[in-house]
């Protein structure tokens, strides 16, 4: 069965709206555990307009995997590596953008990603690559020996709300799952995240070779009618 990882930033972004000390993150992945998620994934953005740099600290103390998500830059990777997650999934990161917009260009930055990689590999943290469902960006991240990559699956979960357009959903679809296979092929381990939800889960379950998924904001939505426990329970059964 593929693993769920939940993404908790918006439940930082709830609290930072008013600048309280709740809803607290912590408390909530605690409920996404017990809902039956496999590990809780957070962003640390440089401009820190959600997740804070304590909330990546106490998460890591729970008894469960963490994939910390952030940009390639020194100052993060001076923080990943004092803080030891399980996993880091290096991202794009623009200072504007509302949700991270595309997957990272490892081609036009392998030599910055390289010795990024390596120090979080030596340091026994596992590295994921997010990239878009390209030939050239899986090639290139198996070159930079990264130990995962996570497929965007942006453009299939946008274009499977236009009505109209099941042509293009069955062609991002397929994007998502030529990439996964020739990652397959070339020894690399794959996630899949970004803008999947309860109704348009369930076909990227079926990709072969796809271990997790993240997701996040659809989850932290449901949670604000269910309650997150029941609604990490109910993505699993859509995942099913």
């Amino acid at each position: 069965m593929t693993r769920l990882g939940v993404n908790i930033d918006h439940i930082a972004t709830l609290r930072q709206a008013r600048l309280e000390s709740f809803p607290d993150p912590v408390e909530l992945a605690r409920e996404a555990i017990a809902g039956g998620a496999d590990g809780v994934v957070c962003h640390l953005r440089e401009d820190r307009r959600h997740i804070l740099d304590k909330d990546v600290i106490a998460l890591r103390r729970l008894k469960t995997r963490l994939d910390l998500e952030m940009a390639a830059t020194t100052e993060m990777l001076g923080i990943a590596l004092k803080i030891k997650p399980d996993m880091v999934t290096l991202v794009p990161e623009k200072r504007q953008e509302i949700t991270t917009e595309g997957g990272l260009d490892v081609v036009k930055h392998r030599r910055k990603l390289k010795p990024i990689i390596k120090k979080l590999q030596d340091r026994g943290i596992q590295v994921s690559l997010f990239i878009d469902s390209q030939h050239e960006q899986v090639e290139e991240s198996a070159v930079l020996m990264t130990d995962f990559i996570e497929l965007h699956t942006g453009k299939y979960a946008r274009s499977s709300y236009i009505k109209g357009r099941k042509l293009t959903v069955k062609r991002e679809l397929e994007k998502v799952g030529i990439a996964a296979q020739q990652a397959r092929w070339i020894g690399l381990r794959i996630n899949a995240g970004h803008g999947l939800d309860y109704h348009n889960v369930k076909e990227i379950c079926r990709i072969p070779g796809i271990e997790e998924l993240n997701i996040g904001f659809s989850i932290i939505a449901r949670s604000v009618v269910v309650g997150m426990r029941q609604a990490v329970i109910e993505m699993r059964r859509a995942m099913r």
